[in-house]
């Protein structure tokens, strides 16, 4: 048969693609039944709750701040420093 009948099966399997294409309204309304079921549930927490749950995310926030300032600071010392030594190298 050769390349021939490859090509045959490869179209055949592209019509078949076809046909199953659906339009993005036949989507939508397949999914907004799914949606319209969905209720969120939240937990309820009392106010002293809250607050220790803000106060850990408010420590946590001054936490990465202070790390990412001190990476930044040894960055700039190591860049500084290869910097330099490239400096030095050229000039000798």
């Amino acid at each position: 048969m050769g390349y021939g009948a490859q090509a045959n099966n490869i179209v055949k399997a592209n019509r078949a693609l076809l046909k199953k294409k659906r339009t993005f309204r036949e989507i939508k309304n397949s999914y907004l039944g799914y949606l319209e079921d969905s209720q969120l549930q939240f937990k309820e927490v009392s106010p002293f709750e809250q607050q220790k749950i803000r106060d850990k995310i408010i420590a946590q926030a001054k936490r990465d701040k202070a790390h990412n300032i001190k990476m930044g600071f040894i960055s700039f010392l190591i860049l500084s420093l290869i910097v330099f030594g490239i400096y030095k190298l050229l000039s000798a």
